[in-house]
């Protein structure tokens, strides 16, 4: 046994064996949140999530899992929530930013990588601590694409994928029943049917995000009435 082992938990640093505790904690957190679901279509790609309301009170529709990154570009997260919609602003900002220089929509795999950039540097200085996400970002460039980033900083791009507490059940699903023909409304009934199957609540308009990002009209957010045909 390693002597004082709870010093690795304290910082960002591995411990004997090779582990990065803060990580691993990271990675809890993310398994400890709502649903989404990322599935690429012939004609573009399907974002849903689950918003997962506890609070009675709350008011639904300021509660938000998918954003618009870009005209082209949209992303949803599972996890710690702040951290959430800090990277959404940091994908905004750069996005953006290349639009005013290039007079175009970044590339989603160039987007992926510069976030996975701006995460792994909070697993490798100290002072600071791992953002408690995973992200699926999505949209249109030369094709359709899809990539997930995980707390430890790694992306990898996928034809379906699923981040949060339903992972495990929502990949094996995807795995049956995802084909690489797929349109985009079967791609939404497929996306819906999965977090309907690994939520224990009842789904309506109110606790589920829906978009579709299409290569000719862009990004769209379906409102309720939208979705509820879904439902």
């Amino acid at each position: 046994m390693y002597p004082n082992v709870q010093a690795y938990d304290r910082g960002v640093m591995f411990s004997p064996d090779g582990r990065l505790f803060q990580v691993e904690y990271a990675r809890e957190a993310v398994r400890r949140g709502a649903t989404s679901v990322g599935i690429v279509a012939t004609d573009g790609v399907v974002l849903v999530a689950h918003k997962n309301i506890t609070d009675p009170l709350a008011v639904p529709s300021t509660i938000q899992k998918i954003f618009r990154i870009d005209s082209f570009i949209g992303a949803t997260y599972s996890g710690m929530v702040s951290d959430g919609l800090h990277i959404v602003n940091t994908m905004r900002g750069k996005t953006q930013t290349h639009r005013m220089i290039y007079d175009e929509t970044e590339s989603i795999e160039t987007v992926a990588k510069e976030i996975s950039e701006e995460m792994q540097a909070a697993t490798q200085y100290g002072g600071i601590r791992p953002y408690a996400i995973s992200l699926l970002i999505g949209g249109v460039g030369s094709k359709p694409s899809l990539f997930e980033i995980e707390p430890g900083a790694s992306y990898l791009g996928y034809n379906a994928d699923a981040i949060g507490a339903g992972k495990k059940v929502a990949e094996e699903m995807l795995v049956k029943e995802y084909k690489e023909d797929i349109g985009i409304e079967d791609a939404v009934s497929l996306g819906v049917s999965i977090v309907k199957k690994v939520n224990e609540k009842r789904l309506t308009e109110d606790n589920v995000d829906i978009s579709i990002i299409k290569a000719g009209t862009g990004y769209k957010m379906l409102m309720p009435q939208e979705i509820s045909k879904y439902l």
